[in-house]
């Protein structure tokens, strides 16, 4: 084991994207989402999309709102990718999570996968669009070549996972990410975050953000 460092609570907070996506979240329990992200300066909520135009309301600007496209699985269309990010903009969304089409990327339908990320960038205009690949669900050459396509798009980020697959964010997979993707584009690690040294590594590594349920949870002790 190497030297321990001492934790950065502000840093790591102010890289969370506070996250709620249990299909049976209520208003409530959102509320405190909200709540908690403004009380401990996290960079976000990322909360379901029909939560987003209340919460974008009861938050008036303190804090970003995100939500998920496409999720968890990342086969609807384009057409339904591109109009959920446009309704969830509408309704006060600054930053969308996208999943990206994993059957196409099986397949090797490079093209589409392109097309698709182009489509859901322009649908998002001036505001943050993250690509969700689920790393768990990916070789090596499949992630390689994901990174080379999210940058080619114009995405913002390239994020390791949904939180509701078979893993999360990975210490090797955050590195492989930054190490790949173009200067412009940012990682986010998420998936499985449950301490506050899993979160410092991951933002040492590279990763700008951090989708978790748990580390807001932790810091209140």
């Amino acid at each position: 084991m190497g030297e321990v460092k001492e934790l950065d609570e502000g840093r790591i907070l102010a890289a969370v994207d506070h996250t709620l996506l249990r299909p049976t979240a209520t208003w409530e329990e959102i509320r405190q989402i909200c709540d908690d992200g403004v009380a401990y300066g996290c960079a976000s909520v990322c909360i379901p999309p029909s939560h987003v135009r209340q919460a974008a309301e009861y938050l008036a600007g303190k804090l970003p709102v995100c939500t998920v496209i496409g999720f968890p699985n990342g086969y609807a269309t384009t057409a339904v990718k591109a109009l959920e990010a446009q309704d969830a903009i509408a309704n006060g969304a600054s930053e969308i999570d996208m999943v990206v089409n994993l059957g196409w990327v099986k397949d090797g339908r490079w093209s589409d996968v392109l097309a698709e990320l182009r489509a859901v960038k322009a649908a998002c205009g001036e505001h943050i669009l993250k690509v969700i690949v689920e790393t768990c669900q990916l070789t090596q050459e499949e992630k390689v070549k994901l990174c080379e396509l999210v940058t080619e798009s114009g995405a913002d980020f390239i994020k390791t996972s949904t939180g509701f697959s078979s893993g999360g964010a990975t210490a090797e997979d955050v590195a492989l990410l930054r190490a790949h993707v173009g200067a412009q584009v940012q990682v986010k690690a998420a998936g499985g975050i449950a301490s506050l040294e899993d979160a410092q590594t991951f933002l040492d590594l590279g990763a700008a953000r951090l989708g978790t349920s748990r580390i807001v949870a932790l810091v209140k002790g």
